[in-house]
């Protein structure tokens, strides 16, 4: 027997017995007979055309099978992220497999496929590259100047590859009626996904042609429809599938891994031999994507009572040197965070630009931390100039449900007012304004930020998932989706969903995920959407099967279907007179009448905002300029929680990675194009003791359009943590600083600064 209700409990991980052994399966784990090994040549300037290349010496080593270059690869354009495959507006394809000219150090120029990786990697060393040198631009500023070097055909303007203009109502008569108005702006950097495991692809081609490929791609169908574009062949010769456990995406993997899955089926094309091509952890760093860096202002209107009457929010992201992602990332830092407040005065304008630097696309939250940080900071700044405390302020303004707003769903539900008020009775707020008395040269402070996310991927993108589910003759449920679980719990959240539609026990659920020759069409692992998205399609799957059953049982009984029930894994009628049927009893009576319940779910298209209120307490040493935060409240409207242990993970992770956000991790680079920071030594992520004590807060509501009232929470908890630990700092130190990360040097000189 099950619990009545399966949502809700923390049932153990379907994957943590092969984890905690060590027998997960990850992609550079398999091995196949006869496999390769490919390496990449990768660029080692910024900016260059190549004007020869010269294989013959590498091709003549020992081992080596295969060279691929320009010369010998397809010329097809596309876009890593699959927004060839998956867009259906705002698509820029800028990328081939190799191309003539570089744009970035690490941008691929060639690849070799050989019987051992010491050969490969020896084999690079033997082709001969001749490079006319062209001029390199860092900074998106500087790259849209006119006289910047060009690193593509761009009609917005010199290297500006999207344009964004959105507004709301008439922002320039709010600030005209506003009584108090203040206007900031802020950097954001580069920040690196930092996934354990590196990118790996394995490509096999059979001799009919048809190619199948190992990855920890985020999205398998997705990324089948791209090989299949690239290689010119029938999506249905194509076979993209996880191996099956992949070690962390972040976003990192939405589409193809940094390019390992066409140069994989290249190399196995040329050779006729699978192909492993694993990155090393260098790699990882400079060929792979990042988050977009790049310049926010904000401008906010107010009464005096603090009623917003208008915002402006302009933003110019750096892209690096292929566009990916970037359109859409932009486009949803100006939506999530124009719809935080009830403001009836909006417009967003954003430019999404190229540089000489790794290309940045998908990373948690999609845009919106870098965008959060410089509204959230920005409503500090209001508060403090209209003497008003940052709660009050932000509890007078924020939306409420079904209040208009920039983003195309509705706001059918929001607790984001109880996650604020018990959020600030959690962190002891009122302690905010006492004095601060240096202890041992340090003092503390205070912040808060709040904000919103998405369910689902917005409408500009194929958002449909489909779910096959075949209950077996022994009464044990078959689930086929085309998400993939990257760690975050998904194929043991939507085992909860599966076996809460159907009525039978949990245990005799089991979901495969990420293979598409098994699966129908799935958008994928991205967009906060996975128990989402592909949790409706499950239950709308399940829907169907009971109806068969329901049916079947009817005959059986003499009743009609609706005086029938599945629960508990017993089928049952309300008259207790007619008995009950056990659910292996009849699907095994069904077997022999020759019949089989099964169908195929769709989910609607529809989306639905998380709320988020987050609170940070820190301590900031006046003399070396450390921060330290030791206490986190994160408290969040996910709609029903499903399982309250992987909702409580994915919060603790996010916020995680939200303080390095905020206090350490960077990428810079130097006047040559080059990375400062291409490995973990060098760049700074927390570690176990940066971890500050984290405290979750769940306030749950039932938001119509979810899977039983769920929402998503993959993202939304890495979305304010940087505003809330900047505005913390503020309150510690007594002055703002406007640039991340905050770390011990940028602090330094604004206690110094303060001092003076």
């Amino acid at each position: 027997m099950i619990p009545e209700n399966i949502i809700g409990k923390s049932i153990s991980r379907v994957e943590s017995a092969e984890k905690a052994t060590g027998t997960a399966v990850f992609t550079a784990d398999m091995k196949l007979p006869n496999m390769l090994f490919g390496k990449v040549l990768r660029s080692p300037y910024p900016h260059a055309k190549i004007v020869s290349i010269d294989t013959s010496k590498a091709e003549a080593l020992p081992g080596v099978k295969a060279v691929v270059t320009y010369k010998n690869s397809p010329s097809v354009i596309f876009n890593t992220a699959a927004r060839t495959a998956q867009q259906k507006i705002n698509q820029v394809d800028d990328e081939v497999i190799f191309g003539k000219v570089v744009r970035y150090v690490g941008d691929e120029i060639a690849a070799v496929a050989a019987t051992s990786e010491e050969i490969a990697a020896e084999a690079l060393t033997l082709i001969e590259v001749n490079y006319e040198i062209l001029p390199a631009v860092f900074d998106p500023l500087e790259a849209m100047k006119p006289d910047a070097p060009q690193l593509h055909d761009c009609k917005n303007g010199n290297n500006i590859a999207t344009l964004i203009k959105l507004p709301m109502g008439d922002v320039e008569q709010g600030f005209a009626e506003s009584e108090t108005v203040i206007e900031q702006s802020f950097k954001v950097p580069v920040q690196k996904h930092c996934q354990l495991e590196n990118h790996a692809a394995i490509a096999e081609v059979s001799h009919n042609g048809r190619i199948t490929v190992w990855s920890p791609t985020q999205t398998p169908h997705t990324a089948k429809n791209l090989l299949a574009k690239i290689f010119g062949l029938p999506a249905s010769k194509v076979r993209v599938l996880n191996p099956p456990y992949i070690g962390g995406g972040f976003g990192a993997r939405i589409g193809f891994c940094g390019k390992t899955e066409p140069i994989a089926v290249l190399l196995a094309q040329k050779t006729g031999r699978p192909v492993l091509l694993s990155y090393d952890r260098k790699e990882d760093f400079i060929a792979s994507d990042t988050r977009h860096s790049g310049y926010i202002t904000v401008k906010l209107g107010a009464k005096k009572d603090g009623q917003l009457k208008a915002l402006y929010i302009n933003a110019v992201l750096n892209t690096g040197a292929y566009a990916s992602y970037g359109p859409d990332v932009i486009a949803v830092l100006g939506t999530t965070n124009c719809s935080v407040y009830r403001v009836p005065n909006v417009l967003f304008e954003g430019s999404l630009v190229y540089t000489n630097t790794t290309t940045a696309a998908a990373m948690r939250g999609f845009g919106n931390p870098q965008g959060n940080y410089a509204l959230e900071c920005s409503m500090d700044i209001l508060a403090e100039k209209l003497g008003l405390d940052p709660v009050e302020l932000r509890l007078k303004n924020i939306i409420k449900p079904f209040d208009k707003w920039m983003l195309p769903y509705p706001c059918a539900t929001s607790a984001l007012e109880d996650c604020i008020q018990l959020g600030a009775k959690s962190i002891g707020w009122e302690r905010r304004n006492e004095p601060k008395v240096p202890v041992n040269h340090k003092v503390r402070g205070i912040g808060m930020a709040c904000g919103t996310h998405v369910s689902n991927a917005g409408p500009w993108a194929i958002q449909y998932d489909n779910a096959y589910l075949a209950v077996q003759q022994d009464g044990s449920v078959l689930v086929t989706v085309g998400i993939t679980d990257m760690g975050q719990g998904s194929a043991t959240a939507l085992t909860q969903v599966a076996a809460e539609a159907l009525g039978v026990p949990v245990e005799k659920v089991h979901v495969l995920a990420g293979d598409t020759d098994t699966s129908p069409h799935s958008l994928g692992s991205n967009a906060s959407r996975t128990l989402y998205s592909a949790g409706l399609s499950i239950i709308n799957a399940a829907d169907k099967v009971k109806q068969q059953i329901l049916d079947f049982c009817a005959g059986e009984f003499g009743v009609d279907s609706s005086e029938l029930s599945i629960k508990n894994g017993i089928v049952s009628c309300k008259d207790p007179n007619k008995g009950q049927l056990k659910f292996e009893e009849v699907c095994d009576l069904a077997n022999h009448k020759d019949l089989q319940f099964v169908a195929v779910g769709r989910n609607k298209l529809s989306n639905a905002p998380p709320w988020i209120a987050h609170f940070a307490e820190v301590e900031v040493d006046l003399e070396t300029g450390e921060v330290e935060v030791l206490r986190f409240v994160a408290a969040h409207d996910s709609g029903k929680i499903i399982n309250p242990t992987i909702v409580e993970g994915q919060i603790e992770g996010a916020v995680l990675q939200g303080v390095g956000y905020a206090l350490s991790e960077q990428i810079v680079y130097n006047d040559k194009g080059q990375q400062a920071q291409d490995s973990f030594h060098e760049y700074y992520m927390p570690s176990i003791k940066d971890t500050p004590e984290i405290e979750t807060i769940i306030v749950e509501t039932e938001e119509p359009s979810g899977p039983f009232g769920a929402k998503g929470v993959g993202e939304c908890a890495q979305v304010p943590v940087a505003g809330a630990i900047a505005n913390a700092v503020a309150n510690a130190i007594g002055d703002r600083i406007n640039e991340l990360p905050m770390n011990k040097e940028r602090v330094l000189a604004a206690i110094m600064q303060k001092e003076k």
